[in-house]
């Protein structure tokens, strides 16, 4: 495991480096974002698929600075969450209860205007510059966030998987590289735990586990 500050200076590094593709990526959830507003409703399973991505994105450059933790960690994470995502099912996805969905949304704001890592950085550079889908809290926050608004997809597994990714990342962000924002992941984690086990959210869960 790299020390702490060569940790942060590679998160830097691929923050900075890779704006270009943090644009694209942006556009991407804009895309996402965008669909729902217009209440186009994907299938489940082309959703699950379609957060699986950012995360592989996550992963290939940690491969590429030599953060082996992280490229493998996120490797398995993706796969999983591929995995997860095929299962899902064809329904369409289900936008949560109002209190789950503005808690989705603050977590996916978060993410898309992480507050870390730019350097000389406006307020306006964060909102399409912020290093979502390049480093791990963002990308998770951004997940956390779409799983909340889609109600987990009414998937148990789904949610306990990224809610413990998030819970590790968060408070290691927090606690360890001294990321103090990163908490904000962490609680985000959580409350997905919380609604990984919220009857209104898995009935349906259940009821197809019970065939």
């Amino acid at each position: 495991m790299p020390t702490s500050e060569a940790i942060l200076v590679e998160l830097k590094t691929i923050a900075n480096d890779w704006q270009l593709l943090s644009a694209l990526w942006h556009a991407y959830f804009a895309a996402l974002i965008l669909a729902l507003i217009l209440r186009f409703r994907p299938t489940k399973r082309a959703a699950g698929l379609a957060l699986a991505l950012p995360v592989l994105s996550v992963s290939i450059l940690a491969w590429v600075y030599a953060n082996f933790f992280n490229g493998a960690i996120f490797a398995l994470l993706g796969i999983v969450l591929l995995a997860v995502g095929a299962r899902l099912g064809c329904e369409a996805v289900e936008i949560a209860p109002p209190w789950l969905t503005v808690v989705g949304a603050l977590m996916l704001g978060f993410g898309w205007t992480y507050p870390h890592f730019l350097e000389n950085a406006t307020a306006i550079d964060y909102l399409y510059a912020a290093p979502a889908a390049l480093i791990p809290c963002p990308t998770l926050s951004i997940v956390i966030g779409f799983t909340l608004i889609l109600g987990g997809f009414r998937s148990r597994l789904w949610c306990l998987v990224v809610a413990m990714a998030g819970i590790f990342y968060g408070a290691y962000g927090a606690a360890r590289l001294g990321v103090t924002i990163d908490w904000v992941l962490f609680v985000g984690a959580l409350i997905t735990t919380y609604a990984a086990f919220s009857r209104q959210l898995m009935a349906a869960d259940d009821k197809a586990s019970t065939r």
